[in-house]
């Protein structure tokens, strides 16, 4: 949202803008958190078998972790699923929001490092395009906050 002071190349379109901008935040809040579900249920209950690594549990997520090099493998195992499985959907739903945005925006970053040793740039080589994109929007909540529409601003009346 364009600072009141920043003059608008179309300002009849500014109502519009003020009146989105929350929507939109909080929309990007809850593709951001709700993204890391799906990899958080595969990987520690076996859903969607046909996708990804065969990491179907936490004993073959932490195996792999410590094959790779991050030791305790059962450690990070934890680690991964608590920030995808509990971290993302308060993520989405805006409460605690700067908290839990730390976890992931740290694990989004290790994402990327290993993504790039991986692939280098682009998502169809395994590379960091698409998880960079994330990271930074996870970044965002980090920095901002919940938002207009978050539980942070409903249950607590401020920004976490």
């Amino acid at each position: 949202m364009p600072e009141p002071s920043t003059p608008l190349i179309f300002s009849q379109l500014s109502g519009i803008y003020q009146t989105f901008a929350p929507w939109a935040e909080a929309l990007l809040r809850g593709v951001v958190g709700l993204a890391l579900v799906p990899h958080g249920l595969r990987m520690t209950f076996g859903f969607f078998p046909n996708t990804g690594q065969p990491l179907r549990n936490i004993g073959l997520l932490a195996n792999y972790l410590d094959k790779q090099g991050y030791r305790p493998g059962k450690v990070w195992a934890s680690a991964i699923s608590a920030t995808q499985l509990v971290c993302g959907p308060l993520l989405a739903v805006g409460l605690f929001t700067r908290l839990v945005a730390v976890p992931v925006v740290l694990f989004l970053l290790v994402t990327n490092i290993e993504r790039w040793r991986v692939g280098k740039y682009f998502w169809n080589q395994l590379g960091l395009e698409y998880t960079l994109m994330w990271t930074i929007a996870a970044l965002y909540f980090l920095v901002h906050g919940g938002g207009a529409y978050s539980l942070d601003r409903l249950v607590i009346g401020r920004e976490f």
